[in-house]
């Protein structure tokens, strides 16, 4: 069964094929795929084939992806989960996307913290991870925030439109 966590303002649950409008509203957006190591979507279809994806990671064990919904309302703002996750090493990283219309309103941060604290908890992780664009300013002050250490630099790591990216690499730790 499919965890759904909950925050105050937010509830994290199981994506569905009702979300690609959701899914594509986010990664369609150029202002959210700026950083994000692919091309945006054109086409709800791209959209559907990402709930796939999701599923079938998690049925894998390669992954989960959470929708984020803020509570009283209907539909997905944005997505959070974990990517390569290896419970052999207990380790995965975590990846997430807001649509710019609810950025600078806590939720990606709310969401990170309930994340990390499944992650530990319920997972038995301990090492979070997360690979980020050196240029994503917003990204790189939120994971310092919320208790990550960069690690270092990844030269040419990542390409967005064809072009090499440098990325740093986060760790976060349980105690």
């Amino acid at each position: 069964m499919f965890p759904r966590l909950e925050t105050d303002r937010l509830v994290l649950r199981e994506i569905s094929r009702e979300d690609a409008e959701g899914i594509f509203a986010c990664f369609s957006n150029e202002n959210v795929m700026r950083y994000y190591g692919q091309e945006t979507l054109n086409n709800l279809e791209q959209a559907e084939a990402f709930v796939e994806f999701f599923a079938n990671s998690y049925k894998e064990k390669k992954g989960i992806r959470w929708g984020i919904e803020r509570k009283g309302t209907h539909g997905i703002i944005g997505t959070i989960g974990f990517n390569s996750w290896s419970p052999k090493h207990k380790r995965a990283e975590i990846g997430y996307e807001i649509h710019p219309k609810q950025w600078r309103k806590g939720f990606t941060s709310e969401s990170i913290l309930k994340v990390i604290q499944y992650g530990f908890d319920e997972l038995g992780l301990t090492r979070i991870g997360a690979v980020v664009f050196t240029e994503n300013e917003a990204s790189n002050q939120l994971l310092s925030k919320v208790g990550f250490q960069k690690e270092g630099i990844l030269r040419n790591y990542m390409y967005q439109n064809g072009k090499p990216h440098d990325t740093y690499i986060y760790s976060l730790i349980r105690n």
